[in-house]
């Protein structure tokens, strides 16, 4: 895996997290037990620490970059889906950011939110705990449905399998 100091800080990563081969962490990023980075992610911390917490993930090309705010955090057991934009704001634990979804500075997803698939998170946006937000800009839509809270209340765990798998089994061809 490319890991990249910047000005004399190195990534961090939990020996029990996983990151993909080709994934790219720079600067002052932190990945703890149980967390993984998939294939093409990218997370750069240049300018203030990326904390990716324990069980969370972080899937395929997704770019995770912080702002200027103290830190850009990953909640715990929190999914950052694929190709998504994650940009200086905090992600709660158990949250989930749909593909191809950007959440932009500032804002703030509560524990166990849904960014749904697309949506894009104003700057300095809050979405409450336990609630979804849909659209181009996303608004919120109230409680998860059983569907939105089935992905919520499983997703986090069938990375982590999916993760120690991909640790134990995947080699450069």
């Amino acid at each position: 895996m490319p890991l990249y100091s910047f000005e004399g800080v190195t990534p961090k990563v939990h020996e029990d997290a996983w990151i993909a081969p080709n994934a790219t962490l720079v600067g002052d990023v932190t990945v703890e037990a149980g967390a993984s980075v998939w294939y093409g992610a990218v997370l750069r911390a240049d300018f203030t620490a990326i904390v990716v917490k324990a069980g969370a993930n972080v899937q395929d090309n997704s770019v995770i970059h912080c702002g200027y705010d103290p830190v850009t955090e990953i909640g715990t057991g929190a999914t950052i889906g694929h190709m998504c934009v994650v940009h200086g704001c905090t992600i709660g634990a158990e949250a989930l950011i749909g593909n191809n979804a950007t959440v932009q500075d500032g804002a703030r997803i509560g524990d166990r939110a849904l960014v749904a698939a697309g949506a894009l998170v104003p700057p300095n946006t809050v979405v409450e705990p336990g609630t979804m937000f849909l659209g181009p800009v996303g608004q919120q839509r109230g409680p998860l449905s059983s569907g939105a809270a089935r992905w919520v209340d499983n997703n986090a765990e069938i990375y982590q399998e999916l993760a120690r798998r991909h640790k134990n089994s995947a080699r450069p061809v």
